[in-house]
């Protein structure tokens, strides 16, 4: 009986630095000025990587000491960085709001053209392997308030000047960086805006107040009021209705594709009386991790080895403007190039991460001329170069033409190049030697 005892005492005393480590790290997220929690701050490791959100209850996932300093990131809010694994509660403070002041002039500007700031930062990982992405961009939307105006609109958003930085790395820590990849894994593209949903009773007068829309398990919608300032966080997995706030997602919801954490989150600023509208949107931000992505992903991974991708973005709106019909197809119409307009960061967005500085620093410093040059392209992939032919040739070759036989040949000849150069790539990330 002692020997057990003893054997009790050995087991408890090696697991209590276990347990006292939990504790240190489980860290709670609140307002400063009331001190209530704060659900789906975003917290991320000392190298820009996304470690997880805060719960209904602003707890935030355990983090490895390893992982500090943190830096914790909630829309609305002034970002917090956390140096060590000692703190037990982050307080946030709310930032100045700097929504635009919005101008109608008649009767006519029926349309609302909407400028914003993007950042995200996502994260394609296999067991190996992984690609880390910040980008930044420009981006605008037209809506019309009015169903009746017969214009195009758009509520995702259409990027109008962008500038990406990628570090690829794996698990030895080799790693490379880039402006370009071959593949695009962002979720950023389809978050979009939707008409405002009308406020819970609960939040209908001014002052604080908050209510809570419960899911199936856990809840699917959290409101938060302070004087003209309402907050909503959005759990979209908790149950199917809530996916009427991502609606440009809805065709990856019916594929199947195995979505492990989604929320959203969107701010409104200098809201009036019980209704919340398009012209109070201040910003949103949101958080998707996903198990699989997009097609042709193998030469990003062995195509027997699963692959993730997280994806966490910041929407600050810039400028709003009641805009006529005519003016909105000149917006329409317009072609921007690269350079046409320049990024503007917002003023409430929060300095970069020294990790995400590095980045920039080191994909500017690239001489991108040396590495085209030295880039050998697959000649299987490339056209024939042109060879000089007599009379009689070029009469066939016209009549080749003429009948569709060329066009025949050259699909049938790039579909088999294709064929055997994804072959060779598989065969090259799984290890094998390809067949001939």
């Amino acid at each position: 009986m002692l020997r057990h005892s003893s054997l009790l005492l050995q087991f408890a005393i090696l697991l209590f630095p276990l347990c006292a480590e939990a504790r240190d790290n489980f860290i709670v997220v609140a307002d400063s000025a009331s001190h209530s929690p704060l659900p789906s701050a975003s917290a991320f490791d000392r190298n820009g990587r996304p470690l997880g959100m805060s719960d209904r209850k602003g707890r935030l996932p355990y983090i490895a000491s390893s992982s500090f300093p943190i830096t914790v990131r909630y829309l609305g809010y002034i970002e917090k960085t956390i140096p060590s694994p000692d703190t037990d509660t982050i307080l946030m403070a709310e930032a100045d709001s700097y929504l635009p002041e919005l101008v109608v002039e008649s009767k006519n500007h029926k349309l609302l053209h909407i400028l914003a700031y993007v950042r995200e930062y996502s994260t394609l990982s296999t067991f190996t392997d992984t690609v880390f992405l910040f980008r930044e961009k420009m981006v605008d939307y037209m809506l019309s308030p009015d169903s009746k105006v017969r214009v195009r609109t758009w509520s995702v958003p259409r990027v109008l000047h962008s500038k990406s930085y990628y570090r690829f790395y794996n698990a030895a820590g080799l790693d490379s960086v880039s402006s370009k990849c071959n593949q695009h894994f962002s979720w950023s593209d389809w978050m979009g805006i939707i008409p405002p949903p009308p406020l819970p009773d609960r939040l209908c007068r001014q002052g604080l107040s908050s209510d809570t829309v419960q899911g199936r398990y856990s809840p699917a919608e959290i409101w938060s009021r302070a004087d003209d300032r309402v907050s909503v966080a959005v759990d979209v997995l908790a149950t199917s209705s809530s996916r009427k706030w991502v609606p440009n997602l809805s065709a990856f919801f019916r594929s199947g594709l195995d979505f492990e954490n989604f929320h959203l989150r969107l701010n409104y600023d200098n809201v009036v009386g019980n209704e919340l509208s398009l012209n109070s949107l201040d910003g949103y931000s949101f958080t998707i991790e996903s198990k699989g992505r997009g097609h042709n992903m193998f030469m990003f991974n062995r195509v027997d080895e699963p692959f993730f991708v997280t994806t966490y973005g910041e929407v600050y709106m810039l400028d709003k403007e009641y805009i006529t019909v005519k003016e909105a197809r000149r917006w329409d119409k317009h072609s921007f190039e690269n350079d046409s307009i320049e990024i503007i960061e917002a003023a409430s967005a929060p300095d970069l991460l020294p990790s995400v500085k590095a980045l920039i620093a080191r994909v500017d410093a690239l001489d991108h001329d040396a590495v085209r040059l030295a880039f050998v392209p697959d000649h299987r992939l490339m056209g024939r170069p042109a060879r000089k032919q007599h009379f009689g040739q070029r009469i066939l070759n016209f009549f080749k033409q003429a009948t569709g036989i060329t066009a025949i040949r050259t699909h049938r000849n790039n579909k088999r190049n294709w064929r055997n150069f994804r072959q060779e790539q598989t065969h090259k990330n799984n290890g094998t030697p390809s067949r001939e």
